[in-house]
């Protein structure tokens, strides 16, 4: 149990703390999409071919779509469109999760969705996947939340959606962000966090809000100084490759493999399959609460859902617990984290459908 905990640790410090050891010796910080240095280097332009780790639903119409945030990024999404729909119909976006690409989990969901008479849109978050921006795998708590924001601009602008019922779902670290982004755009009418983390809380606190003072200081003080190697280099470092196991990890790494390495979910766009994001990137997580005013959701309606055995709850309990009503927290009997991202018999799709089909 020890071990697990310092390794829970090792993978905090290494998600906030930036890699030192792997930068000092020079590692190339992503795997397929990276020169020499490390660099990642820009995506390639929108692919035709069915990509996803998921079957293609012949109940549903499938597009690529792109549309831009109002910091002018272009973003690349996936607009799925139920069959022989009429009228304008209900929207749902979908993101996460937090270092994963809309062929993975989102797009799972979006598709599934669609099929139950939603436009959905699944969309790659900015400077990942094959959204635009430079330098490539960086992320911002309050872009990622302008990013759901810029999704409800493009589905309100449809001919075919009602853009007084449009909803979101935010899964594993998207989830944060799409509590946060229903928070500050009242155009949202309903939210789903799915598996959730509070990356802003589990980057500047630790998990299970255990990160001391003085980890604090110093994972800062070293992020700080990157900044200047950063600035003398004249790009940015990366941090070393996501999701590879030497052996003896806790479970729950253990599980993050299983989707992100394997063909159950490896999509290489992904940071989390094998790549990895900026050193510098914790920053702002460490210093904006993402979470702070979620009461203001109320009066619109919000569910949370998270596996019974996920290392992760306490993020949807705490979370639900600061919630103003109407509210509900949704325990998944069985599943653990990771569940959530892909299991068809776990993820409860019949209550999101009921919960949107009221909302909305």
């Amino acid at each position: 149990m020890q071990e697990h905990i310092e390794d829970t640790r090792r993978h905090l410090l290494k998600m906030v703390g930036g890699g030192i050891t792997a930068l000092a010796a020079g590692t190339v910080g992503t795997a397929g999409a990276a020169t020499a240095t490390g660099r990642a280097v820009a995506q390639p332009p929108l692919g035709t071919q069915w990509d996803r780790i998921f079957a293609q639903s012949d109940k549903v119409r499938h597009q690529k779509i792109t549309f831009k945030n109002r910091y002018d990024i272009t973003l690349a999404g996936d607009l799925y469109m139920p069959q022989n729909a009429s009228g304008k119909l209900a929207a749902i976006a979908v993101s996460g999760p937090f270092g994963a690409v809309k062929e993975q989990s989102s797009g799972l969901y979006a598709q599934t969705m669609a099929e139950r008479g939603f436009v959905t849109l699944a969309f790659d978050p900015s400077y990942t996947g094959e959204s635009s921006g430079e330098p490539r795998n960086v992320a911002s708590p309050d872009i990622s939340v302008e990013d759901f924001s810029a999704a409800v601009d493009c589905l309100g602008l449809l001919p075919n959606v009602d853009r007084e019922r449009i909803g979101i779902i935010g899964i594993c670290g998207w989830g944060g962000m799409a509590l946060s982004a229903a928070a500050v755009d009242k155009r949202i009418k309903a939210v789903v966090a799915s598996t959730m983390y509070d990356m802003t809380r589990v980057m500047s606190q630790g998990y299970n809000d255990s990160m001391t003072s003085q980890q604090r200081a110093q994972t800062l003080e070293q992020l700080s100084r990157q900044r200047w190697k950063d600035a003398e280099a004249g790009k940015p470092a990366y941090q070393p490759p996501y999701n590879t196991l030497k052996g003896g990890e806790a479970p729950f790494l253990v599980e993050y493999h299983d989707y992100y390495m394997t063909p159950r979910g490896y999509h290489a766009r992904a940071v989390n399959s094998g790549n990895a994001w900026t050193q510098t990137t914790p920053l702002p997580f460490m210093n904006l609460p993402i979470l702070t005013h979620i009461q203001e959701i109320s009066p619109r309606p919000m569910l949370l859902v998270h596996g019974e055995k996920a290392h992760s709850r306490y993020f949807s309990e705490t979370a639900y617990a600061a919630a103003a009503e109407p509210k509900e927290l949704l325990i998944v009997p069985g599943a653990n984290h990771v569940d959530l991202y892909d299991q068809m018999d776990k993820i409860p799709f019949d209550r999101l459908t009921v919960f949107f089909q009221k909302a909305l």
